[in-house]
């Protein structure tokens, strides 16, 4: 699903999402959480202010951002709690 995404160009000028317009809804990115980059295509794992994930994918050749799924929400990290990664 192709979306509008809003871009942050760092100093090496690669482009990074800071929100995405899908339908209607603007979603501001607050966390990239992962990237892979390959030659063809650069995908972000973000969150968002409703603590859902998303994967952004950027084309590099055509320039087009796509919607590449919905990861879930975010689990709560509660204190004294222990996260394994």
């Amino acid at each position: 699903m192709r979306i509008r995404v809003e871009c942050y160009a760092g100093f090496r000028g690669e482009q990074e999402p800071r929100a995405f317009t899908l339908g209607e809804r603007r979603f501001e990115v607050i966390e990239i959480l992962d990237r892979w980059l390959d030659p063809r295509h650069r995908t972000f794992k973000v969150s968002v202010e409703d603590s859902r994930m998303f994967l952004l994918r950027h084309d590099t050749d055509s320039g087009e951002w796509a919607l590449a799924g919905l990861v879930g929400a975010k689990a709560a990290v509660q204190p004294g709690s222990r996260t394994l990664h």
